[in-house]
């Protein structure tokens, strides 16, 4: 298996919750887009290639405020995700104006995926500790041609993961003793205030936010999971093929081990365009404290 370490970027997303292309968004103290955060961390952990998921219409401009600042730092590739990009016999149906989820996302970058990788959202800061995490899960002699394939998430307390400005959607995990997914639950309309002792959450709940290390051993049960999708549920105008769901089913299948890496460090991010200065701060704190340097790149 390849010594590289490639990291996958989901940046297709349209941010419409947000009002914008958020992944352009300056937010460090320098002019840094969250996901500039990314892959730093991701190059001072170890990974040496990143491959963005992106949308051609706005190719340009992503690579010009993003792409570009990374040149002669770590390996650039680019992915794009379309609606018409399927498996073959199938068509984009009459009203669907979206790409089809995050699992398509992936199942895109499967041509140019060789050796192991980890998969991100472009819209999110993870922390320094998770993409140590995720390195030192692929590192060559960890993973290797094991049966049935090993793969490993970064988990994260539902407590550091809220927006204080709305409602968020989680992928809430029950994990075994051994410390192994057994799945993802999708939780939608998650509030602060329901959230703590005595609420409808304990705060405790280790939640999956798309931080993932993978083989290629994915893309063979994924494409068929996304086959089979489609076949399902690929005439509704809205429908959604999600990452966390289809791996769920493949761990429920039996035909892949999931062991989750857990973290204590806060998530955040612009989901909503109100939470911006609480990143603006939160990123400030950290360059304050030494954790990053007034410029990236």
């Amino acid at each position: 298996m390849s010594s590289s370490l490639s990291l996958v970027v989901l940046a297709a997303g349209m941010g419409s919750r947000y009002g914008g292309l958020k992944q352009l968004d300056p937010v460090g103290p320098s002019g840094e887009t969250i996901l500039d955060y990314a892959v730093f961390d991701a190059i001072r952990a170890g990974f040496d290639r990143v491959v963005f998921v992106i949308r051609r219409d706005f190719e340009a401009e992503f690579k010009a405020q993003v792409g570009a600042r990374y040149a002669g730092r770590i390996a650039v590739d680019y992915v794009f995700q379309s609606l018409d990009r399927l498996p073959a016999g199938f068509a984009v149906p009459a009203g669907r104006e979206k790409p089809w989820g995050t699992g398509h996302a992936v199942w895109c970058a499967r041509g140019v995926v060789e050796g192991p990788f980890a998969v991100i959202g472009a819209d999110d800061f993870f922390g320094r500790d998770a993409f140590a995490r995720l390195a030192g899960f692929l590192r060559p002699s960890v993973v290797n041609d094991e049966a049935p394939p090993a793969f490993a998430m970064v988990g994260y307390r539902l407590a550091n993961t809220l927006s204080e400005n709305g409602a968020v959607s989680r992928g809430v995990c029950a994990v075994d003793a051994r410390g192994f997914l057994i799945e993802v639950v999708e939780h939608t309309g998650i509030r602060p205030e329901e959230v703590g002792a005595g609420n409808k959450y304990t705060g405790e709940e280790v939640v999956s936010m798309n931080c993932w290390a993978f083989t290629p051993a994915l893309f063979t049960a994924l494409d068929e999971q996304f086959t089979a999708f489609l076949e399902a549920r690929g005439g509704e105008p809205k429908s959604e093929f999600y990452l966390p769901a289809a791996v769920s089913e493949q761990v429920a299948a039996g035909l892949v081990t999931v062991e989750v890496r857990p973290t204590t460090a806060s998530w955040f991010g612009v989901t909503y365009r109100e939470d911006r200065p609480r990143v603006q701060a939160a990123l400030a704190a950290l360059v304050d404290a030494g954790e990053y340097p007034a410029r990236l790149f």
